[in-house]
């Protein structure tokens, strides 16, 4: 971070800004060290309050699930109790603490790095993450558990990892003391095994009577003296769903209304961190909103919200760098295609995945728990797009909900998964040096023939017969923007709203591009081959495109927008706007018309 001050007018008042943890989720660490903390603390007493003292939240990737269990941990600590000013002053729950604070012995579980290769690897490497913990828990407690470096010694020598977690609830009980259990990845190796495709290591170590299952069974039979709480959080409920009969205690509190904005952030947030670490507000070219917002968990919730690792790396990349980062998602959150791939493994979600995204959503129901076996059934697979962050709800729709693509950063994502599985399909590799040389004569010439004659050739002529099937103007158009954005000269819009109707693509010109001359209207028509209306479909193409250029929204790019269809995702007047109408005519031909 380069800037931490700022000097005040005329009479030099030095104002201190907090640091920006971006990538930081220790919460002490946070706390002390002069880090910004967006307060998320009247949620410990919401949970606390809650009936069931056992408790499962789900999020997407990288939504602050790791930070918000080290509060937990903090908070709950009983060796912590002097350090609670410290940590928690200025936070709501420092002002409301609960009747259990500082009161367990926390055990913090992270099943991150399991080996997934081979059943024997996952067995052994579960079971020693179990046992691990365990020793580092006695360690840390060793002044009020009674024989602690004893029972460590036994463990490494002795016992497997549910062995290993007995031996803890012995030495708790002996000592009078609750336990908190907080289990961080849970759903982590689950993940691993799904996008590789072992199904069979996944149901002997879960489904059946594995180590996953085993491990479980014991937690939920140390409830009944010494464990007093427990809270699990992942990035799906699939695997909740196969340990039902060894696991049916927890509560899943993850599309609860009320626990809507307890990871991520609101609007209001977002401009506390603006305000308390210093970012320049005119450095930010870009509608934050547009990008990066639109996450909604329950369908009555009143508050999107922000990702906020994503908005953390883009204040990180303006205060660090001075300017937006050309990359609107850290590589880091970037959904995992492997996943993506495995999923749409069987014909039926591969469509439904593309029907998604040409219609901009799917009307459902959101499933709270599935099974393995449920992901290639449509609607159990849409409802874990939903968990994984690639879907959210935009409104309730008889007596379901339509869950919408959230921003335009997730859009991206199924642009780049839908450009390899074309290629895989297809069987064709893009020519990057051509496909950019095609897309700078749309931005520097001024010509749109050189990318659609690419697109045509490369693309479209190598369709299968199955892809045909649903070759239609929305196909054309998502294919159109998957190129276009393998090019950051653009920023393609699909189907921007004006005041005269909807633009199939607007290509906004790159705030780091700004040699690019020309912006462009793209109105796409398709036809079938045998088809003769040629005529008639030009002329109320070239009508619509040439309303578009007269709208208001086109002429005024400031001008207020509703929420996922903005004017134009950056500030500034639009200029060099060409329209064209394109007509395509089965799958190798087009025809160009400039309105």
């Amino acid at each position: 971070m380069c800037i931490f001050v700022a000097l005040k007018d005329a009479g030099m008042e030095i104002r201190t800004f907090k640091r920006l943890p971006y990538g930081i989720s220790n919460f002490e660490s946070i706390r002390t060290e002069n880090y910004i903390y967006v307060d998320k603390t009247r949620f410990i007493e919401m949970l606390e309050r809650d009936e069931n003292k056992y408790q499962f939240f789900i999020r997407p990737r990288k939504f602050g699930k790791s930070l918000f269990l080290s509060v937990l941990s903090h908070y709950y600590d009983l060796l912590r109790g002097d350090n609670f000013s410290k940590l928690f002053d200025g936070l709501y729950i420092g002002a409301h603490p609960t009747p259990r604070k500082n009161s367990y012995a926390v055990m913090d579980f992270n099943f991150s790095g399991i080996d997934t290769t081979t059943s024997e690897n996952f067995k052994k490497s579960f079971e020693f993450t179990v046992q691990t913990t365990v020793n580092i828990f006695l360690e840390k407690y060793q002044s009020v558990l009674p024989n602690a470096m004893e029972l460590r010694r036994d463990i490494v020598h002795n016992n497997t990892g549910t062995g290993s977690l007995r031996t803890a609830y012995g030495a708790a009980k002996a000592a009078n003391i609750k336990l908190f259990i907080i289990i961080d990845e849970y759903d982590h190796f689950a993940n691993d095994l799904i996008a590789m495709g072992v199904d069979d290591v996944y149901k002997k170590m879960v489904q059946a009577n594995g180590v996953v299952r085993d491990f479980y069974e014991t937690l939920k039979i140390g409830t009944t003296d010494v464990v007093d709480r427990i809270f699990i959080t992942g990035i799906s409920p699939v695997m909740i769903d196969d340990l039902t009969s060894g696991f049916n205690i927890a509560n899943n509190l993850t599309l609860r209304t009320c626990y809507n904005n307890m990871m991520g952030f609101t609007e209001q947030e977002v401009e506390q961190l603006m305000d308390e670490t210093g970012v320049n507000r005119e450095l930010i070219n870009v509608d934050m909103k547009w990008y990066y917002n639109g996450y909604l968990f329950n369908e009555d919730a009143t508050d999107r919200v922000y990702n906020p690792s994503m908005m953390l790396y883009f204040f990180y990349q303006i205060l660090s760098e001075g300017k937006v980062p050309k990359k609107i998602i850290d590589d880091n959150l970037k959904t995992d295609y492997g996943r993506l791939q495995r999923l749409t493994r069987n014909e039926a979600n591969r469509e439904m995945l593309l029907q998604i995204v040409k219609d901009g959503g799917i009307m459902t129901e959101i499933h709270s728990k599935f099974s393995i076996d449920n992901l290639y059934d449509n609607e159990y697979f849409v409802s874990l797009l939903f968990y994984m962050g690639l879907l959210t709800i935009e409104k309730p729709m008889f007596g379901k909900v339509w869950l919408c693509i959230p921003n335009y950063s997730i859009k991206t994502v199924y642009w780049e998964y839908i450009m390899k599985m074309a290629q895989t399909n297809a069987g064709f590799t893009v020519d990057n040096a051509e496909l950019h040389k095609s897309i700078m004569a749309l931005a520097l010439d001024g010509q749109a023939k050189p990318f659609l004659d690419y697109v045509s050739r490369h693309i479209f002529k190598r369709l299968s017969n199955r892809d045909l099937q649903q070759f239609d103007e929305k196909y054309i158009k998502i294919m159109l923007l998957a190129c276009l954005f393998q090019s950051r000269a653009y920023i393609p819009v699909s189907e921007m709203e004006t005041d005269t109707g909807y633009i199939d693509i607007y290509l906004r010109r790159s705030p780091f591009v700004p040699e690019v001359k020309y912006e462009w209207i793209f109105e796409l028509k398709y036809l079938k081959a045998s088809e003769k209306s040629m005529d008639t479909h030009r002329q109320k193409a070239q009508e619509q495109v040439q309303s578009y250029g007269r709208s208001a929204m086109m002429k005024d790019s400031t001008s207020p927008y509703p929420h996922l269809h903005p004017p134009t995702p950056f500030k500034g007047g639009i200029n060099d706007l060409k329209r064209a109408v394109i007509l395509f005519v089965g799958k190798k031909k087009y025809e160009l018309f400039e309105a």
